[in-house]
This record gives C-alpha cells, structure tokens and sequence, in this order.
C-alpha cells in the first residue's frame, strides 16, 4: 500500500521538477505588460516571551503616503491591549505606551537601500524590546554593527506568521520562504489577453521558479480556484479569487482599481487534508506550519 506523502506528491504540481524538465527557459511575460508597481508590504510576527506570554506584531511599509518611512502595530496577548505606530524619521528609538509590558522600538534605515518597493532590501535594523528581550522584526547588517546593537539582549522566540503584498498592474513578482528548512522561491503571476479583441478576455499563470504551476483561461469564468503545489518536501495551498476584477455591484467604486487575491498557504504536514482545518491544532503543531504569502492585485482600469 501506498504511503500518505506519495499519494500527494503524485497530484500536487512538483516545483522542484522545472530544474531537470527542460522548460525553466520558456518565456513567460510580455514586453508589452503594464509596468507594475509595488504599493505596500505588511509582515506580520508571532512572538513567545520568556514569560509564556505572545505579542502579534505587524510591520508595514508603505507608498501611499511620504510622511512616513513605516508603521508597526503591536498586539499582546493574553491582554489584547492593541496599538498601531507611525514613524517618519529613519533612525531612532521610541518607547511604546501603554501597554502591560515595557515596549521600546529600536531602528536605524540610514543606510538603506531598496528595489522596486517599499520595503528595504539591505543596510536597516528594525527590532522591539520586551521586557528586556530582543525581537528582530527586519534587519539586514553587516554582522559587526548588528552586534553592537543587541550583543546584551537575549533573543524572544519570533516566527514570520504571514506576508501581504499589495501591487498595480498586471504582473506580479515576490520572493518567499514558506518554510524555516526551505528555500527561498522565487513567484511570478502574469494576466495577458487571450483575444485582444474581447474586453476582458484573460487568462492567468503562475510561476513558481520559473515552472508554470497554474494555467487558467477565460479566467473570467474561472475567477476563483486552487491547487496545491509541492514545495520543500511539503504541500502549499495556492487560492485565487479575482471575481473582482470582472464583477463589481457597487456602481460607487466602479472608477477604481479593483483586487484580486493569490493566497499561497502551506500546510502543516501530509496528513492535513484542508489547510482551513489548522486553526483547531494546538499550539506545538501550529508552530510547525510555515508563513503564508497573501498577494493584493489590483487590475489597471479599463
């Protein structure tokens, strides 16, 4: 008899096949592709203190303002107390009130550098102290200043929870890990014109290192689906819902970008037959489930 993790495997899409199929080459973008703009990317944080006690903290870095460089909110639980945070200059440090603990946010962008979004991709220290014990939320430095900074703090148990990119446009690109002993993945979703002829005539593909996982036509009658992905020896859960970009009931809202949404979700192991079904494991098993990626596409008006 067949194991559990075979069956899977033998119905999930293998991404780590596209480096022996011979197709990783293929084109798959146009030249012609509304260029695509990165608007906002929110992170959030699972923390275990020392105490036993949790935080739940969100890092957001945003476009849609310049008065600021980015905002946190931090939510402690068992208290729920819950507060959300903006801060414009690039270095600084700020103790957090109230709350049941003693909260200090710590960070430093003055040598950061970024991409296409925007969120920084190196030279930034972002991190919370609690109680005296230290939660990198976002850092990239060189080892030596990093130390200097939390050389006398012990470190909390943090884990990255789930990932939000909001984009405009119609191609959508992002890294994720979705694993502590994975890789990094690099993720393409693309909507072209299946008859350019036709007002919104589209069909969808995703691409997950450059192997295409999802090919979706007339997506206007396949505005929502799923279909699981084998990553890192584990299942994720790829959903799609992008009823909004063809079917719209609020005539208020008709002049404005409408979302779409790819969720990319991983489970907690091969004997979980619906990732829906996680939020009634216990806390051990919650741990091992991985960090979901949450893509917000907004679709160019028309």
């Amino acid at each position: 008899m067949r194991n559990l993790a075979t069956c899977y495997s033998e119905h999930a899409i293998k991404v780590s096949d596209s480096y022996c199929s011979g197709n990783s080459n293929q084109i798959y973008l146009s030249p012609t592709f509304i260029p695509t703009i990165q608007d906002e990317v929110s992170s959030l944080y699972k923390v275990k203190l020392s105490t036993q006690n949790h935080l739940f903290i969100t890092l957001t870095w945003s476009t849609h303002t310049i008065d600021f460089a980015f905002s946190i909110s931090i939510n402690e639980y068992p208290s729920n107390s819950s507060k959300s945070f903006q801060f414009r200059k690039i270095k600084g440090s700020k103790k957090l009130e109230p709350f049941d603990s003693k909260i200090e946010l710590i960070w430093d962008l003055t040598k950061a550098s970024y991409e296409v979004g925007p969120e920084p991709v190196k030279g930034y220290f972002l991190a919370v102290l609690v109680n005296s014990e230290m939660i990198l939320i976002g850092h990239d430095f060189e080892e030596l200043e990093l130390k200097k900074l939390v050389l006398d703090y012990p470190f909390a148990k943090s884990s990255l929870v789930s990932r939000i990119e909001r984009f405009s446009g119609a191609e959508y690109s992002s890294r994720a890990k979705f694993f502590d002993t994975g890789i990094w993945h690099d993720i393409r979703i693309t909507c072209v014109a299946d008859d350019r002829k036709i007002k919104n005539s589209l069909s969808l593909s995703v691409f997950i290192d450059k192997k295409n996982v999802i090919q979706v036509k007339r997506l206007r009658w396949n505005f929502r689906g799923n279909q699981t992905v084998f990553l890192d020896g584990m299942l994720v859960d790829l959903m799609w819902d992008v009823h909004d970009w063809f079917f719209d009931s609020n005539s208020s809202t008709k002049s404005r970008s409408r979302a779409g949404i790819f969720l990319f979700r991983p489970r907690s192991g091969l004997d979980s037959r619906l990732w829906l079904e996680e939020k009634n494991l216990g806390e051990e098993e919650q741990e091992k489930v991985g960090s979901s990626l949450l893509i917000c596409a907004c679709k160019t008006p028309d």
